[in-house]
């Protein structure tokens, strides 16, 4: 654009960045292969939507289940081969997160300290070590941090068409990239980069970025728009309601205490530092989206985590400039973050066994943070990790109990995604029947199939809500996981016959989206 000068930046430092996403490679590689835990239950859910490929499901978009379809043709449905993408995206997350420290002007010592940074974010470590949205969504934020800052540094306007799409992309993958979009309009309205609206550049890239969103908006509409419905019941019923305060301590906490100052520092220079006043427009995006999480009142922790990298990016262009007068300062800031991520990192990888990692969490003293469903004594993510086998157990021992006659019809009913993944995925390894049907999310959407609910195993919480549907109920095996969430370990596993009404005449009574 005429005006914007076009500015060089330093020398990529390899070796700095290439180090940490080494460290970053291998740490996942640990927990994906020989010290995994088992399926995380997102995945199994994942991999059932991956056969039957849709331009949108209830609960996301459709991007992460397609990238899954390549990866299980070449690889197969292995934990380790589950895990290459959410490994390779985490580990591009903090390789960006690198560069955008060197396109804002940052030397050697600021893309080391920047990348370290995201590395030992305790977040980062977690959404790292399973498959899901969440990675992607990571590693596309800081894409579209870095192609931002390339555009202001005077890259060039074509630039504009790339950002757009890969905002596209990124909300095919996961609607909170919409929060991206919202707080580039503000960054550009709020700073002198209000001029670049006057141009189509602006303009083109966000119809880029509708044009590849058409498809799942479409299918939304088509099918009676479920997500919305989705978000409003999982954020009453299973989130709950976050102050503003709660949110900004989870986020101390969820991208390591010791790079508070770090990610502060980087917002307030963004304001402050003419060196920094440049990229005012990318600090506008993070603000944009603790905007609208605390407008919504209701968010968990991880929601905000794909905005801090321009953050670590301005903190350790500060840091770097700060130690020309304290040389000391910079290796300090790397060596408190690594420790400090180093003590974090078993509570973030299953790396431990669950055992270990509570008898751990002991010895520091912590307390896995609670939402309206509380994790139990293990975080969320790692509680997750054992609710597939946990399922299976029981269900198998409801199973053993039925004559051959019984298993030879008996259906299995879930109100869980991981609970139906599980007995999709896993099941037939313990002889189970293949006849899964589940009533959460997309799988209620799909219905019961040919299911006629005659006679059925049922994992659920509450038998009066079950005895409104069948006549008779029976309760025949409990769960028992003492690491698993709470919520799973209220339910059981009841055999249910005689249906009060015919299946699908008593299906859209037992929706579950959250």
């Amino acid at each position: 654009m005429p005006g914007a000068p076009r500015l060089t930046a330093p020398p990529i430092a390899w070796s700095a960045i290439g180090a940490v996403v080494a460290a970053k490679l291998v740490l996942h590689a640990l927990s994906s292969g020989p010290l995994a835990w088992g399926y995380m239950t997102d995945e199994l859910y994942f991999l059932d939507c991956s056969d039957r490929l849709a331009w949108g499901y209830v609960d996301h978009p459709p991007l992460s289940v397609a990238l899954l379809v390549p990866v299980r043709a070449l690889l197969g449905d292995s934990i380790p081969a589950l895990r290459v993408l959410p490994t390779l995206f985490s580990a591009a997350a903090v390789l960006v997160t690198g560069l955008l420290a060197r396109e804002m002007g940052g030397g050697r010592a600021a893309q080391g300290l920047a990348a370290l940074a995201l590395l030992t974010a305790p977040v980062s470590l977690a959404l790292g070590t399973y498959y899901s949205m969440n990675p992607i969504d990571q590693a596309l934020w800081a894409g579209g941090f870095l192609l931002l800052a390339r555009i202001l540094n005077g890259g060039g306007d074509r630039l504009w068409l790339a950002l757009g799409l890969l905002v596209g992309v990124g909300m095919l993958n996961k609607v909170s990239m919409t929060w991206f979009g919202a707080g580039l309009a503000a960054g550009l309205l709020l700073t002198r980069e209000r001029r670049r609206l006057a141009t189509p550049w602006p303009w083109g890239a966000g119809a880029i970025a509708l044009a590849l969103f058409a498809p799942f908006v479409a299918w939304q509409q088509q099918h009676g728009w479920p997500f919305l419905e989705f978000s409003r019941d999982a954020a009453e019923q299973k989130v709950g309601a976050v102050s503003p305060l709660a949110l900004l301590g989870g986020q101390i906490l969820a991208m390591n205490p010791l790079a508070a100052p770090l990610w502060i520092a980087g917002l307030v220079g963004c304001f402050t530092s003419p060196a920094l006043a440049r990229y005012r427009p990318l600090a506008w995006i993070f603000l944009t989206t603790v905007g609208i999480l605390v407008a919504s009142g209701s968010a968990r922790i991880h929601y905000l985590a794909p905005a801090f990298p321009v953050l670590l990016a301005a903190g350790a262009i500060l840091v770097e400039r700060a130690g020309a007068a304290r040389p000391w300062l910079p290796r300090a800031a790397a060596i408190a973050l690594a420790v400090s991520g180093l003590v974090a990192l078993p509570l973030s990888a299953p790396l431990f066994s669950p055992t270990a990692t509570v008898a751990y969490q002991k010895a520091l003293g912590f307390s896995p943070p609670q939402e309206r469903e509380s994790s139990g004594v293990l975080p969320i993510h790692l509680a997750l990790f054992q609710h597939a086998e946990a399922t299976l157990d029981a269900v198998t021992r409801a199973y053993e109990t039925l004559s051959p006659e019984e298993r030879a019809k008996v259906e299995i009913l879930t109100s869980s995604f991981g609970e139906t993944g599980a007995i999709d995925r896993l099941g037939s390894r313990r002889g189970l029947p293949s006849r899964s049907i589940g009533t959460h999310n997309q799988y209620w959407l799909w219905g019961p199939g040919d299911a006629t609910g005659e006679l059925v195993l049922v994992v659920r919480e509450s038998q009066a809500e079950l005895e409104q549907w069948f006549r008779r109920c029976d309760r025949v095996a409990e769960i028992d996981c003492p690491y698993c969430m709470p919520m799973l370990q209220a339910e059981a596993v009841f055999l249910c016959r005689d249906p009060r009404r015919p299946l699908r005449e008593l299906w859209p009574e037992m929706k579950l989206y959250r």
